[in-house]
């Protein structure tokens, strides 16, 4: 049985038989028939529920005149996302811009949750950047195609047509190799971030885990903003209409 948090449990102890049907539905079968549930996807939940919740809270007290303190940090954050996409993206950035504001949020928040007492960080399980960079990959290529049409397939060819056949598979491997990329790089310093943290605590309870607390901070932060600016420039490059 893997060792569960908090939430999880909860979760487990109420949920698992309606999730192990459901699994069962699609042809799965748990490792763990009694706790189906794992921390990670109990984490995503959990932060899912907080961000509809804190977007709810925005959208009910949205003031003209006397705008609130979760307004204002809404505000920055839609105006930090749109300034980033707009000089990567240029005209027509608006269209992307809440996508790209609900990555930032999610896996920067996701990133932290590592920090708080009976939490753990989501993003350091390998199967949640996966489904960031995932979905990233899809709604890029979408945007691609609605934006060019079949002519979205000339970014793959490149721009001497008897090298179509050698460029082809490069531009195709290159474009799976983004979401290895994305993947990794968050998965590997969300859970080396976790691990240095979790072992200083052991070995040095008081004072010095403190650092490495800011740092993995620092780390969660920055981490967040890689992958949305790379998400962004990913989509430049599909709409973009100089190839």
């Amino acid at each position: 049985m893997p060792t569960q948090l908090l939430f999880t449990r909860f979760l487990n102890q109420h949920f698992a038989a309606q999730v192990d049907s459901l699994l069962a539905g699609l042809h799965i079968s748990p490792k763990f028939p009694n706790a189906p549930i794992t921390n990670a996807f109990a984490m995503e939940l959990l932060l899912f529920v907080a961000l509809m919740m804190y977007f709810v809270i925005v959208r009910a007290t949205l003031s003209v005149e006397t705008p609130g303190t979760v307004q204002h940090v809404a505000e920055m954050t839609n105006e930090f996302v749109g300034s980033q996409s707009e000089s990567i993206i240029g005209h027509g950035y608006e269209r992307f811009t809440t996508y790209l504001t609900v990555l930032l949020l999610f896996i920067g928040v996701a990133n932290l949750m590592g920090l708080v007492p009976g939490l753990e960080s989501p993003t350091a399980s390998p199967v949640v950047p996966l489904g960031f960079a995932l979905v990233t990959f899809i709604y890029y290529h979408y945007h691609g195609v609605r934006v060019h049409g079949f002519s979205y397939v000339k970014q793959f060819l490149g721009p001497v047509w008897w090298l179509y056949p050698l460029m082809l598979p490069i531009e195709i491997i290159s474009h799976f190799a983004r979401v290895l990329s994305l993947t990794v790089r968050l998965y590997a310093n969300m859970f080396a971030g976790d691990m240095v943290t979790l072992a200083f605590f052991s070995l040095i309870p008081i004072g010095v885990p403190l650092v490495f607390l800011a740092l993995h901070f620092g780390v969660a932060l920055v981490q967040a903003y890689v992958f949305m600016i790379l998400a962004t420039v990913y989509l430049s490059l599909a709409v973009a209409h100089d190839h």
